[in-house]
């Protein structure tokens, strides 16, 4: 009878540490905001068609590149990409940047690994 009372606590313990984990786990998976996956999506689909097998597999992607891929660093890519479109001076700089090619380069590599997984 006595161990039945020490049980009830060990277990209310380690439901307590397994929530815990769990909603850490969930909010570093979604660190991304969700305007920034739509968006993603999006922009995905339109180069991928825009049917349902499309949507499945951009959804996906923006998973897998969320997973590898820290929300700011895909923020500071998104932006050279945005920049490189750009002609003059300052687009120059963020072409050449070191760690604007770095953000980049994860971003492709991230975006390989989606490919590879999802398509």
């Amino acid at each position: 009878m006595a161990r039945v009372g020490l049980v009830r606590p060990i277990v209310a313990a380690l439901a307590v540490l397994v929530t815990t984990n769990m909603s850490a786990r969930a909010e570093e998976a979604s660190d991304y905001p969700t305007s920034a996956r739509a968006e993603y999506v999006f922009g995905c689909m339109k180069a991928n068609g825009e049917t349902r097998q499309a949507i499945e597999q951009c959804s996906c992607s923006i998973d897998v590149v969320a997973s590898l891929v820290p929300y700011e660093r895909y923020v500071t890519a998104e932006t050279v990409l945005s920049m490189s479109q750009v002609k003059g001076n300052l687009a120059g700089q963020f072409r050449s940047s070191e760690q604007a090619a770095n953000a980049l380069n994860d971003l492709r590599r991230a975006q390989a690994e989606a490919e590879v997984r999802c398509f």
